[in-house]
């Protein structure tokens, strides 16, 4: 079986856990507490950061590649589109999701005071604008639920716990967040420290 170094309150190991959970794999998850994280982690990842996968003889780290290798070796269901063009524009998204947006997480949970609140405009702004594509769609591609929408759901169930405070305007984008949260693989794969970021 393989294994999972999850942090129980980390984004990035949620999205992982939500893919497990999609496709109804079997996955053996380690907590990683990430304020006492095993030396085993540093040898496995150089830059001693989770999630990590163990597959065997296999290492590998960085949530989107691990999303990208289950995808490979489970295909079904798919959360990444089977057309070569669509495929290449879900990479382009979630290349700038990761720029645009969570990048702004490591100043959120370990920033200054001042590089909290930029990076709470930051991703006020950048959710304000892509806001108006869930008043026509259920999801970022349309009707199917996409790894798109399993990367951004960890940052959207946190936005209180950052204390992000979303304009008027964004309510399609929080009426969007619902349906995500509303999932029995989202639900599933929320850790007791993840629920109890919006109690």
């Amino acid at each position: 079986m393989m294994t999972l170094y999850s942090g129980t309150t980390c984004p990035f190991s949620q999205r992982c856990r939500i893919v497990f959970l999609e496709k109804g794999v079997d996955v053996n998850i380690i907590n990683v507490d990430l304020f006492n994280k095993p030396e085993k982690l540093a040898v496995m990842n150089p830059h001693n950061q989770v999630p990590v996968l163990e597959d065997r003889d296999l290492v590998i780290f960085e949530s989107n590649i691990i999303n990208e290798y289950i995808e490979d070796r489970f295909p079904h269901p798919p959360l990444y589109p089977t057309d070569l063009m669509m495929r290449a524009r879900t990479r382009l998204y979630l290349f700038r999701f990761e720029q645009e947006l969570f990048t702004q997480v490591q100043f959120l949970e370990r920033g200054t005071a001042s590089q909290k609140e930029h990076a709470r405009q930051v991703i006020k702004e950048q959710l304000t604008q892509i806001a108006p594509v869930f008043a026509k769609q259920k999801y970022i591609l349309g009707d199917e639920f996409s790894i798109l929408d399993v990367v951004l759901a960890p940052l959207l169930w946190r936005l209180p716990h950052y204390e992000v405070v979303l304009p008027k305007q964004c309510a399609p984008l929080l009426e969007y967040a619902e349906r995500i949260f509303s999932r029995q693989s989202y639900k599933d794969s929320l850790t007791a420290a993840e629920k109890a970021m919006r109690k």
